[in-house]
């Protein structure tokens, strides 16, 4: 008869319920399904990418992530690519990526400092009270090797006058000159190499492009907001500890700020050179930036107009470089 149930049929329901429970239950504990990837074109965000992420799952590797005004390109995987920009009122735009060997993703950020500085030089500690330091998770176990761009040069200086700079500024670190009496016991490394057509692997918005393996110090347009941005590329050491560095580009804005290798009575707005360039040489041997109430040492966010104090080191950029080397 039409719209009659026949006898099986409750036990027909039974098992259906019975075998959904089934699979229901068999889901449970598997892998979660592999992450939306990102939009196809254009700048990401760490958003966008988030920790935990795998480029080899969204193919992402060459593509720019950006964070609070800096950015870079996605390294291969087993590397890690870091940007540190030295700002003129010391805020923070800096982060780093690392692509692990399997292709995951992690990111490490630098306390943003927005508020620009106020007075804070003449409260904080003076250079050799103060043992604060911060350090990146990289070293130069080798010499760091390095060219100098054939552009144009910072201050309107000679060549020949830009590599003294340099060179000097550098082997302030590698030999931890400083006026507090400390006794050097770093083992860094450094060696000038060449004038070179090749660029530093920076764009004029603060971002770390793909590497070349060239370690270029050379000038640009950095969008305004940094007076000099290193970023360096690093992969994990045989031995663990710190990573080990492989490259590390210095670019200097010329574009927005003036420099001086010679600061004078007169000068108003014009960055020491050798102070940023000493500055920026601590980030390629591996040294952070320190906090607020630390603005009197070279690693401090900014190395403050026709000021000559970040030629030498304080105290904690010593003993951040000793906890290194």
């Amino acid at each position: 008869m039409a719209g009659r149930r026949g006898p099986d049929q409750p036990g027909r329901a039974i098992t259906a319920f019975l075998l959904a429970v089934t699979l229901a239950a068999a889901c449970v504990g598997q892998a979660p399904r592999t992450p939306s990837c990102p939009p196809a074109r254009g700048e990401l965000t760490v958003d966008d990418l988030p920790a935990g992420s795998s480029v080899l799952d969204c193919p992402a590797v060459g593509r720019v992530i950006t964070h609070d005004g800096a950015g870079l390109a996605v390294p291969e995987p087993g590397t890690t690519v870091s940007v540190d920009a030295l700002t003129a009122d010391g805020s923070a735009h800096g982060f780093t990526l690392t692509v692990a060997a399997d292709g995951t993703v992690s990111y490490a950020y630098e306390a943003a400092r927005t508020e620009a500085v106020r007075g804070g030089r003449a409260d904080a500690p003076a250079p050799c009270a103060d043992a604060a330091y911060a350090t990146a998770g990289r070293k130069e176990y080798g010499t760091y090797e390095w060219f100098l761009g054939d552009g144009r040069l910072p201050g309107g200086i000679s060549r020949a006058e830009a590599r003294r700079a340099f060179e000097d500024a550098v082997a302030t670190i590698t030999a931890s000159r400083n006026d507090c009496g400390l006794d050097d016991r770093v083992a860094a490394k450094a060696r000038y190499l060449a004038t070179t057509s090749s660029k530093a692997d920076i764009d004029r918005e603060t971002r770390c492009m793909r590497p070349d393996g060239l370690s270029v110090w050379d000038t640009g347009d950095l969008g305004g907001d940094a007076v000099a941005t290193t970023c360096s590329w690093s992969r994990p050491a045989p031995g663990g500890g710190p990573e080990e560095l492989l490259e590390a580009d210095v670019r200097f804005n010329t574009h927005d700020y003036a420099f001086t290798d010679d600061p004078s009575g007169a000068c108003t707005r014009a960055y020491d050179l050798r102070s940023v360039a000493t500055h920026e040489a601590g980030h390629v041997f591996g040294l952070g930036h320190s906090g607020p109430g630390h603005e009197n040492l070279t690693m401090f966010a900014s190395s403050f107009a026709c000021s000559t104090s970040a030629r030498t080191l304080g105290k904690g950029d010593v003993l951040g470089l000793r906890s290194l080397y």
